[in-house]
Formats: C-alpha cells, structure tokens, sequence
C-alpha cells in the first residue's frame, strides 16, 4: 500500500534507517551528476517532505528532522513542509554540518549517499560530527529508494546529436580542446561528470531531466583526444553512434565505476563542486592521482562562440514576440478577474508553443499573482493557484528551451483599472534603476560579478530595502537556464561563482527585484552577452552588455520622476529596440498593443 502522507514517508524512512543501522540520513536535491534540476527518480525530498522547490537538503534523526533552504526558498518551505514534523533552517546562517554537530546523538552513525553529494560536503560534515564521536557513513542503497515504493526509474529516452550548425564547434575540435588542455597540464584525463559538460563536449542532447535537455551519462576524456560515454544502452540509437564517432567507446552506465577503478596510477583531473563524492572515493581506492581542478568544460561552454551567440539572439527575438502577445492578452483579460496564475502560465507556453520550435520551457513558469509573487522561487500548483485579481501586481518568470538559445524574462505587470499605488511605482521605478544601471555598467578587463551586483541594489538599499537573491546568473545554450561559472551576486559567503572574472561571450541575467511578504512582488529580468567596449584613450580592456532580451516593460509601474534623463533615455532607446526587433513579427491588436507600450515616457 502507497504511503500518502509525508508523515507517513517519515515515518516509514526512520524504521528503515533502524534496519540499516543509522541513525540519521541526510537528504538532498541531487543527483548523480551534482545537477541543479534533477530527473523525477531523483526527486527524494520531494517526495519524503512535500519541499517542490530546485535547492535544499534535510536531515532525519530518530527523534528530531529539519529542512535546510535559502532565502529564495523561505516562505515556500513553509506552505509545502509540516512545520509538526520538521524544523525550518535557514541557510547560510545554519548549516546541515553545523546542525548534525549540534543535534546528532552522541557516537551516532550518520548516513549519506555518496552518489549525491560532494567530497568537500562529506569531508566538512564528519569534520562537525567528531566533537560528538559521530560517524558519516556512505551507504550502499539510499534508504529512501528502499521505502519510495513507486519511485520512477531513470529515462529511457535517447541522446541526440546536436548539430554543428548550432554548436558553432564539433565535438572533434572540442576534445582536441580538452586534450591540449590535459597534454599542457601534465593531465591523463578528466572526469566529466555534469550533465550540460557532458552535452556540450559531445554535442549531444537528451530528455531525461525535465526543463534542460541532456542525457544522464558520464564522460572520461583523455590526453589523446578519444573519450569514454558512459550511458545505458537503450539510449544510444544509431544515428548517435554515427554523431559520436570511432574516437568516443560507448560504453554502459554501469561501467563508470570499473573505468574509474581502471585509472590506477593516472593523473586524473575532477571537479571537487561538480563530481560527486563516489567518484574520488572509486579513483583513491583504485591509486589515481586525483588534480582537484575546475572542469575543463566549463569555462569553454560559458563563452558563447558567434554561432551560439547568433542563436541566442534568433531565440530571444522569437520568444519575445511570444512574450509580447502574452502580456497583451493579460492587460485585456485579467482585469475581468477570470485569469488565474495557472491558466496564465498556460497561455503563455501555448504562445511560445504556437512558433513550431519551442522544444521545452527552460524552467517551471514562476507565475505569480499578488502575495505569491513576493515568493521568490514560486511554483504555481492547482492548491496554490490565484486570481489574478484587478488592481493588483503580477509578476511572471519564465523561458522557453529552442535548438538555438535558452531563455529567462521576467515581467512585472500592473493588472487595471485603476492606477497603481505609490508605494508599489515606488518600488518599481527603484527595481528598473537598479536593472538599468547594470545593463549600462562599463568596467575593465578581470571585474567579477560580485563587483558589480551593488550596481543593481544601490536604488534599493537607500530606502533601507534589499532582496534575498543574487542579481544574474549565467544561462546555457540549449542548455542549463542557471550555468556557471559566472554570476552576478553578493560575495558573502563565498558562493560559488562570485569571484569568477566576466569575459566577453558570458551571457548572464539581470534580474533585481524586491519582494513585500504577504502582498506582492517585483522582478525585472533581461538577459544579457558581455562584450568589448571601445573607449577612446582606454588604459587597457573594457567590457560592457549587450542586451539580448526584447519585451516591453510596463510604463504604468514608472514614477518617471524618480528617473534621471539617461535613465529615461536607456528605457526609451530601449523600447525602441523592442519595438524594431519585434513589430516584424507582429500584427492585428498585438501590433497596436506593442506600439502603445513601447511609446516614450
């Protein structure tokens, strides 16, 4: 019989830690490749707290359970998580190490599962556990999957070839790359094991995670420039064989583990924040010389060559037509009061879908109505669902997957008839001068996004107002819609991909917002492509962005006096592009619609 209840699923995972000798169990959202959106196998914490967000960890003991999240993440857990079963943590003013030092029982045996998680998390963790004779222990079977009783297996479905006239490089010239990175390096070979790494270096794609699509598989890549494909057979069609060529050994999923056992002795390169911790536990059993490096793709599949970067623009320009027609049919219908966030979100694929070429959303629609818009990361479900009630805010984030280009728009629109509040312009207009000064930042050669993010918060935080996330991060081509290494974001903390330098070919999102719990919230989104800026008399290097996302922001949530006159102009000059780039793809009352909101202030 399924066990319905999250407490019941509890319940049923501490009589199995018991049987397997635990006496705790740590939980995350993970996978076997440390991806950000995992497959619905992977989906354990999900299904053990009712937890839907995309970042978060629990931990179980005998007596006692909590949730870990981030600020994103704060008012979700505790409309989705029974506060009577677990403990809310906030991080990272706590941490699962730091909470298993506090709670776990004296001389405790504490269990993870090695396929989930990374070297550096498992190191730190038993480091916390020692002051209370504690003990972390891999796992041989997650105890979840022992008491998931319906838990779905890993996708079938096929890797495809991604074609060259889209990758803008082969496969061929990019394991040349890694080899001559791995001959300069003094390197035999590299582990790669993030799914986008994998997709990228290989030109391949896949469905088995829902919103990025990639293939679950793994890659050794060696100095000669052949490479190792570890995938299940059922996903290999011919047309794949033939893509991959002789130089890449298709081998079964389920041969990582000896090939990793099989580089005894070898200099082998591993990513210690993309490889889980099983992979340096198989290569140190086997004797490798393990080099803890950055994977070499990553930096490589961040700097947009001119093919992708040419797709990306076709992509932004077709979705923002979809956007366009979206946000039309939103300021006629909702002030009826008879649209909600879910038929909205709806609508809004069908219109990206109505181009013949979407091939997924990029993300789950974040399409959020008054209160619900002040969660940051929201998830719209038929519990949850709002009216979009007249004289209220709504905020929609969302982007769509196309063999070009990936993309990430946020829109904050003010649902009539009357005229928004002064607060609510207020805030706003300081979001839009936050998002405008980044998009018009000019700075030299070796600027990390973390040097940049107070460019976007400065308008806020002289009201005495912040918000709880980072400012951009860097977005794939067809691929992941949250990329590394770059980001636009506080550096506290040390988070990853702060102290990255931006380097032209990066593509990042712009994304201020401010969020009034309760009531509503902002966000205004673009993407954007670093590129050179040629400034007469310049000591050196200069970048600056591009602006690649074209849709009209709503002028009635201006307070046009709170903008300076080169405000007023980038937003101008800015839905003049808007209107060039998407009239053409226009017509009817969406063409007139286009021309009224993107008229001058």
């Amino acid at each position: 019989m399924l066990m319905h209840t999250h407490e019941a699923r509890l319940d049923a995972l501490r009589k199995q830690l018991a049987k397997d000798g635990l006496d705790g169990f740590v939980i995350p959202i993970s996978d076997e490749h440390m991806s950000e959106y995992v497959g619905s196998y992977a989906q354990r914490l999900e299904w053990l707290t009712g937890f839907g967000g995309s970042a978060g960890t629990a931990v179980v003991l005998a007596d006692k359970a909590a949730i870990f999240v981030d600020g994103r993440y704060t008012l979700q857990v505790r409309d989705q998580v029974d506060g009577k079963c677990w403990s809310y943590e906030s991080v990272p003013q706590t941490s699962v190490a730091a909470w298993l030092g506090e709670h776990a029982p004296q001389g405790a045996r504490i269990g993870y599962d090695a396929w989930l998680h990374s070297k550096g998390w498992a190191d730190g963790v038993a480091m916390a556990l020692k002051h209370s004779d504690a003990t972390l222990l891999p796992v041989a079977r997650n105890p979840v999957d022992s008491v998931w009783e319906d838990q779905p297996a890993p996708s079938l479905a096929p890797a495809v070839p991604h074609a060259d006239a889209h990758a803008g490089k082969s496969a061929h010239e990019k394991r040349a790359d890694i080899a001559a990175w791995l001959a300069a390096n003094g390197l035999d070979a590299a582990v790669v094991t993030a799914l986008d790494s994998v997709a990228w270096l290989l030109n391949i794609r896949g469905s088995d995670v829902d919103r990025t699509p990639v293939a679950l598989s793994f890659v050794i890549a060696h100095a000669d420039g052949t490479a190792d494909f570890f995938i299940a057979p059922e996903k290999v069609t011919a047309d794949l064989t033939a893509h991959l060529g002789n130089a890449v050994r298709v081998q079964p999923r389920d041969a990582f583990v000896p090939a990793l056992e099989a580089l005894r002795g070898r200099k082998v390169a591993v990513d210690p924040e993309r490889a889980v911790a099983a992979v340096f536990q198989a290569l140190e059993g086997a004797g490798a010389n393990i080099i803890a490096v950055t994977d070499p793709v990553v930096l490589p599949k961040a700097i947009k060559n001119p093919v992708e970067q040419a797709g990306h623009r076709a992509a932004q320009s077709r979705d923002g037509a979809a956007i366009a027609r979206f946000l039309h049919w939103v300021g006629q219908e909702a002030p009826r009061g008879e649209v909600t966030e879910l038929s909205a979100a709806d609508r809004l694929q069908a219109f990206r879908a109505e181009g013949g070429l979407l091939k997924d959303l990029s993300f789950d629609t974040i399409s959020g109505a008054g209160p619900n818009g002040a969660v940051v990361h929201y998830r719209v479900s038929e519990e949850t669902s709002r009216t979009l009630e007249p004289n209220s805010v709504y905020l929609v984030d969302s982007g769509g997957q196309y063999v070009d280009g990936t993309t990430d728009i946020t829109r904050t629109v003010w649902i009539g008839p009357d005229a928004p509040s002064v607060e609510v312009k207020d805030r706003f207009t300081r979001v839009l001068k936050g998002h405008i000064a980044l998009a018009r930042a000019v700075f030299p050669k070796g600027t990390a996004g973390s040097q940049l993010d107070s460019f976007a918060r400065q308008f806020l935080w002289s009201a005495g107002l912040d918000y709880a996330h980072g400012t951009g991060h860097g977005v794939g081509s067809f691929l992941s819609v949250h990329e590394g290494p770059q980001r636009i974001a506080k550096a506290a903390g040390g988070q990853a991909g702060t102290g990255q330098e931006l380097l032209p070919g990066m593509i990042l999102s712009n994304e201020p917002g401010y969020y009034k719990t309760g009531e509503y919230g902002i966000r205004i989104e673009n993407l954007v492509l670093v590129e050179r800026r040629e400034i007469a008399g310049a000591e050196g290097e200069f970048f600056g962005f591009e602006t690649l996302t074209f849709a009209p922001i709503d002028r009635t949530l201006v307070e046009v006096a709170l903008l300076t006159a080169e405000e007023r102009g980038w937003l101008d000059s800015y839905h003049r592009r808007v209107r060039a780039v998407l009239a053409p793809q226009l017509m009817g009352t969406d063409l007139i619609w286009l021309e009224a909101a993107c008229a001058p202030l």
